[in-house]
């Protein structure tokens, strides 16, 4: 069966499902496409747009006329032009009203037309009252001037305009959005001086390139006074494709340690935008702020308040987790898709733009002096028919009333044409007295004048341009303004990690033999007081702030980093650290270390090698970790000993057979990795069966004393006092006195 098949019987079309469907969504998306979503480039309206504008003309609507109730004009636009919602056409046409919406505002309201917190707040159309402003002339100055074609409505009854003789480029002025089938626009406001003198080096350069125009048009201008941050080189790429993005961002200043914002992004929400902090004030993840208020008035449309904890708070790493995290910094699509004066919708660059809006207006202004031309020749044949009237004027009486068809007559006896014998019937006898000779001979002579120079004009390209340029100009010096949004070079938001969010409280985090980790607030907590699960006991300890991870040794001399502000609590007896990490199977957790990355730790192996590391270089987002101490054959790891100070600092070095050896800290390498240098000299044979090994290294400075444990006895070494242990680095050490030859360990006492 074919796709279409006629009827026998009734005559009736048949159409298959599958054709009826695809032709009526075709034809659907067409009409959004061309009738709906997006805008012409030659005045950049849409179609609801173009007709509200119309109608308001039609009905006076002036910028110097009378306020009109809103509904009056909704009414003549989906009555006469637009047969669709009466609250879709309203809508479209308070868009046209807000000023924070339009770059320049075609229609001028009166009532509430919305508020740039609320845009969508505006009062029925029954409330408000609206007329057009002196800009929309821009657009409709010309239109009875044999410029732009007509079409019917949609029922045939008037006309209504295919465009409107934009006599700027619009499409880029006040920008648009829209969504049809299959493709969509978005086209940012921008600033009319900029757009005309881009616009006015094409005229004169038609090869001017993107990157020439860009010289002029600096960037979208839109109607806030928020900074536009995208670089340079990414705007100029943006005009050549007609894609892209585009990022905006809140201006704020600082009045009293309070920071003060003052523009915000595009339609962009001031009371939207606290409730964005106040949330992340709610999960606290904004501790470094107390406060919010909003200040807005009549005198300040945009001034909100943000009160930071204290005047420690850095101000400017909060605003730049602010611009990450919320509306302050906003990002825009740009995707310059417009109908051509083909009839095409396109993607455009800003030459390809330009050049056929140029094309547009050409046309246009050619139109419009073509036309201004037949009514001055047309005035200047009838002028010369009252001349031959005025010179025999009792003649013309005569004819007149004597002849039963006097214009024939009139056109015989004095050999004019139709046109003037019908205008010289149509005159009115009231007007006989101003026929005079010298009046009609002036007017000729300005009208001949005009008609000359209409002529060199559109018989001359350079002319024609020259006088496109000189409309352009007078309509940038009389609708022109500054720039409003700054474009201004940023460095990167950067949202606060989780860890700079977490207040810097002091803790002690404890780690048991069977590795079972938590931590307890305060530094004075007793470790081995805390309970313990059976079977298991203290092991080690460190203490530092919760904004400070915690780093963890295992017994295969790798590194590991966990969170510590939100570690168990130490009322409870913790959780298995490996919940958190992946360790090697069979391993076991040897050190624990906290503070600030530029902290150094001595890491030493039982073998009796070691080095220095900096903190920040063995923490590792890595759940199985990092490399950090390599072992020797035999050794086993040693629990970090903490740097202090590095001047004067000494290392102290014993092992299980009392041999103790002092040396400076300074003879030992920094590294991030590593197996390090000789601390104390052990045969490494030894170490291998384990006869002996390092028990402790530990770092003293000057005024602290070392500790050393043999089983219940304790022998306290001052710091002044430990020359008799001092060597080099690498030597065997010198005995401890007798009852210390088996040394359990070893700890330093601070001064």
């Amino acid at each position: 069966m074919s796709d279409i098949q006629q009827m026998d019987s009734g005559g009736t079309e048949q159409v298959s499902m599958k054709t009826y469907a695809e032709k009526a969504y075709l034809d659907y998306s067409m009409y959004v496409i061309l009738d709906r979503a997006l805008p012409n480039v030659a005045d950049g309206l849409k179609p609801v747009q173009r007709r509200i504008i119309y109608a308001m003309s039609e009905l006076g609507l002036k910028s110097s006329a009378k306020f009109k109730k809103s509904a009056r004009t909704v009414g003549d636009v989906i009555g006469k032009f637009h047969p669709h919602g009466d609250s879709a056409a309203y809508e479209a046409m308070v868009l046209m009203a807000q000023d924070f919406s339009y770059r320049y505002p075609l229609v001028d309201g009166q009532g509430n037309w919305g508020s740039p917190d609320d845009p969508k707040s505006f009062a029925a159309m029954r409330y408000t009252e609206s007329r057009l402003t002196s800009y929309a002339d821009v657009l409709l100055a010309e239109l009875g001037q044999g410029t732009v074609d007509w079409v019917p409505n949609f029922d045939s009854t008037m006309d209504e305009p295919a465009v409107l003789p934009a006599q700027v480029p619009n499409i880029l002025l006040n920008g648009t959005t829209g969504i049809a089938v299959g493709m969509a626009t978005d086209i940012p406001p921008h600033n009319l001086r900029e757009v005309v003198a881009a616009t006015i080096k094409l005229l004169g350069s038609p090869k001017a390139t993107v990157a020439d125009l860009c010289e002029h048009v600096q960037g979208p201008d839109f109607p806030t006074n928020a900074e536009i941050i995208t670089p340079r080189d990414e705007i100029v790429a943006l005009y050549e494709t007609g894609r892209g993005g585009l990022r905006m961002r809140a201006v704020w200043d600082t009045e009293g340690g309070d920071i003060v914002i003052t523009a915000l992004p595009h339609q962009v929400s001031g009371s939207r935008l606290l409730e964005q902090v106040a949330q992340q004030m709610q999960a606290k993840k904004l501790p470094m702020v107390s406060d919010l208020r909003d200040e807005s008035d009549h005198e300040n449309p945009t001034r909100l308040i943000i009160v930071p904890r204290s005047n420690r708070v850095d101000l400017e790493a909060l605003m730049s987790h602010l611009f990450a995290t919320t509306d302050l910094e906003r990002t825009y699509r740009v995707n310059i898709n417009v109908i051509g004066i083909d009839g095409r919708p396109a993607v455009k660059p800003l030459n390809q733009l330009l050049k056929e809006w140029l094309k547009f207006r050409t046309a246009t202004v050619r139109r419009r002096l073509e036309n201004r031309l037949t009514k001055v020749e047309r005035r200047l044949e009838i002028l010369e028919g009252y001349l031959v009237a005025f010179l025999n004027i009792d003649e013309v009486i005569h004819i007149i009333r004597t002849e039963d068809k006097p214009k024939p007559a009139l056109m015989k006896r004095f050999k004019i044409s139709d046109t003037q014998a019908e205008a010289i019937l149509e005159l009115k006898l009231r007007n006989l007295a101003k026929l005079e000779e010298m009046n009609i001979k002036t007017e000729q002579k300005d009208l001949g004048k005009e008609r000359d120079a209409l002529k060199k004009t559109l018989g001359s390209d350079a002319r024609l341009k020259t006088l496109i340029k000189k409309e352009l100009i007078e309509v940038a010096e009389k609708y022109g303004d500054d720039r409003r949004s700054p474009l201004v070079g940023r460095e990167e938001a950067k949202a606060f990690s989780e860890l700079e969010l977490v207040a810097a409280d002091p803790i002690t985090v404890v780690m048991s033999e069977k590795g079972w980790i938590r931590a307890a607030k305060g530094h004075d907590i007793d470790p081995t007081s805390l309970s313990y699960k059976s079977g298991d006991s203290y092991k080690m300890s460190a203490t530092g702030r919760s904004n400070q991870p915690a780093v963890i040794i295992d017994s295969t001399g790798r590194a590991y980093t966990v969170a510590s502000h939100n570690l168990p609590s130490a009322r409870g007896q913790g959780e298995p650290v490996t919940g958190r990490i992946n360790p090697p199977s069979g391993a076991t957790f040897e050190g624990l270390m906290m503070g600030d990355e530029s902290v150094l730790f001595l890491l030493a192996s039982d073998a009796g090698y070691g080095f220095v590391a900096r903190l920040g270089d063995l923490q590792s987002k890595n759940r199985a970790g990092k490399a950090a101490l390599t072992l020797p054959k035999g050794g086993r790891v040693l629990q970090a000993a903490a740097i202090s100070v590095m001047d004067d600092a000494m290392v102290a070095a014993v092992s299980n057979e009392g041999r103790l050896l002092i040396f400076p800290l300074a003879d030992l390498p920094q590294m991030s990795r590593g197996k390090g240098n000789k601390i104390i000299g052990i045969p490494a044979a030894r170490v291998k069966e384990r006869e002996e090994f390092v028990i402790s290294v530990q770092v003293i400075t000057p005024g602290d004393s070392l500790v050393i444990h043999s089983g219940k006895r304790h022998h306290s070494i001052k710091f002044s006092d430990l020359e008799h242990y001092r060597g080099e680095r690498g030597r065997r050490g010198n005995k401890l006195p007798r009852g210390f030859q088996k040394v359990d360990r070893m700890e330093v006492a601070a001064g």
